[in-house]
């Protein structure tokens, strides 16, 4: 086909212009019903999610042509793009245009990553010779999408199909096994296998007994392990009791210039009170002082912290900017900055910082999955004028990415040693990424967060589920301390304990499990991904040899 063609206008029969809207009618059903079924619509919705795709997957069948193929997907997964991630933008009075642009161009990119699995979809079935089979590869095709856009500098996969089941607890307990993209697997191969049985009841009036067969098998066994799971989990006995607070700044006014002492001030006071309700350790949330609190220019705010620590004799987890300065240009890191008319270099990140009663020392964290254009341009290593052309007013664009997977250790009650991980907001979409902080000892997850820049939307909440999944994953309890909420305690089953409500100010305490125990998943975070990765290359590398065999006889 011609690139000329693929802008001409097909002057359609009035048959064929009924066809065609009645196939984008289905698409718009699909895009629809997925977006129904995604948190925070309630549970009962979660259960569109089985048959979401089987409107897309019939008009899928019909079509022979890959332009046809992906111009019709393209339409379903803008529709399902639109009504989930339409709060990118912010839309509010003091949101950032820069934020808007970037959210806006989001919902109209995030769409085309969905060409992947149609694509290779198409492939399959010129390979295979078989819609049959493509139709059976099709959730790792999907998978192969979800985990490709988990690795990149561009990435934001925050449309992983099983990201939708937070709510179906006693389903997705088999994620301690496959993770996410092991129940995305699920969801996309139970879509395919109700697809079959209408595609036969249409064809031929019979019931498609396998495929029904198969639906079954998948939509009962793990709800049958979920619930004996639940039911028979051992909740372990040590415990760490946790204070989260909760601000309610906001967002935008909180980076203009002003009283750190008083803020801090605010923070300690907030603190005080959960440490009078029991807390040993108090989490603050993301970027808690907009200021980089260690160069030496906040003293005043940097002791307050540590009289605080010291005299209540608990720990201080908190979200923070941290800035790092290299005189000896030679030991600087790669991505270092250097400063234009001086003799040194120096590093920012978007950190967490622990700050401990009996020591001076502060365990640090730079965050290391960076939100694409929000805190880091993409690919700005590679094109580093993009830097420079890309900013938000608020000045957050140009953190350096962390480089380990700290785990931050404390006593507690001066005999245990505490490990914890720490993720900053965006961090915690990652499953494969927060696995590798449980393989190095974490006994249960922390996230900071500042989810205020999106008002009361939908995000917040979404960002809220996510975190179920990875609780679930490697059966560690979750805490989140969230600048205007949602802050909360999820437990190791995935079971929201206690949380706040959004833009309030306000103080939680309870108990955390410290757990121990590795979970499959946890120990073999990649391995659903990397073999729907692999089935995908095969496919795809067979078809282009294929046609370079055919190319080269010409």
């Amino acid at each position: 086909m011609k690139v000329a063609d693929l802008f001409r206008r097909k002057y359609l029969s009035p048959e064929q212009k009924k066809e065609r809207n009645r196939e984008r009618f289905l698409g718009i059903i699909s895009g629809t019903l997925l977006a129904a079924s995604f948190p925070p619509v309630p549970f009962p919705f979660t259960l569109l999610m089985w048959v979401a795709l089987v409107p897309y997957l019939y008009v899928l069948d019909k079509k022979e042509k890959l332009v046809d193929i992906n111009k019709f997907t393209y339409l379903t997964f803008f529709i399902f793009n639109l009504f989930t991630i339409y709060w990118v933008g912010g839309w509010g009075a003091e949101t950032d245009p820069f934020l808007m642009i970037a959210g806006a161009v989001l919902v109209f990119f995030n769409p085309i990553l969905f060409l992947i699995p149609s694509t290779l979809f198409y492939v399959s079935t010129r390979l295979l010779k078989s819609k049959w089979i493509s139709f059976l590869l099709f959730p790792f095709y999907w998978v192969t999408y979800e985990y490709l856009y988990m690795i990149t500098d561009a990435s934001f996969p925050w449309l992983t199909l099983g990201n939708g089941l937070s709510y179906f607890t006693s389903y997705i307990q088999i994620a301690e096994f496959i993770g996410a993209l092991g129940l995305t697997v699920i969801i996309v191969f139970i879509n395919v296998m109700l697809f079959f049985v209408v595609r036969e009841k249409i064809i031929s009036k019979k019931i498609h007994i396998p495929a029904l067969t198969s639906t079954l098998v998948l939509l009962i066994v793990p709800m049958i392990y979920g619930v004996i799971r639940i039911s028979s989990y051992d909740i372990p006995d040590k415990k760490v009791k946790v204070g989260l607070i909760q601000p309610n700044l906001n967002p935008w006014k909180k980076w203009e210039t002003g009283n750190i002492a008083k803020l801090t001030q605010l923070y300690l006071d907030m603190s005080k009170t959960a440490v009078s309700k029991g807390a040993e350790l108090v989490i603050w949330p993301e970027t808690a002082l907009p200021v980089y609190l260690l160069d030496g220019t906040h003293p005043d705010a940097v002791q307050m912290i540590m009289n605080f620590t010291k005299e209540n004799k608990a720990f201080l987890l908190s979200g923070m900017p941290d800035f790092n300065i290299f005189f000896d240009l030679q030991r600087a890191p790669s991505d270092a900055k250097h400063r234009k008319g001086a003799d040194y270099s120096y590093t920012t990140y978007n950190g967490i910082m622990l700050f401990q009663p009996q020591t001076t020392n502060i365990q640090k964290y730079g965050k290391m999955k960076l939100v694409p254009f929000g805190e880091r341009v993409p690919f700005v290593d590679v094109l580093p004028f993009l830097g420079d052309l890309i900013k938000w007013e608020v000045g957050i664009s140009g953190w350096n990415k962390g480089r380990d997977t700290t785990v931050f250790k404390f006593s507690h009650n001066g005999i245990d040693s505490v490990k914890m991980n720490g993720l900053v907001c965006f961090e915690s979409v990652y499953p494969v990424f927060v696995a590798k902080f449980i393989q190095r000892g974490a006994q249960f997850i922390s996230v900071v967060t500042n989810d205020s820049w999106y008002g009361n939307s939908s995000g917040p909440y979404q960002h809220k589920e996510i975190a179920v999944l990875r609780a679930v994953e490697n059966r560690r309890t979750v805490v989140r301390s969230a600048n205007g909420g949602i802050s909360t305690i999820i437990d190791p089953l995935g079971r929201t304990i206690m949380d706040t409500k959004m833009y309030t100010r306000d103080v939680l305490v309870g108990d955390v499990v410290l757990e121990n125990d590795i979970t499959f998943f946890t120990d073999f975070p990649a391995l659903i991904p990397v073999v729907s990765c692999l089935i995908s290359l095969w496919v795809f590398s067979m078809f282009l040899l294929i046609k370079l065999k055919k190319l080269l006889k010409l």
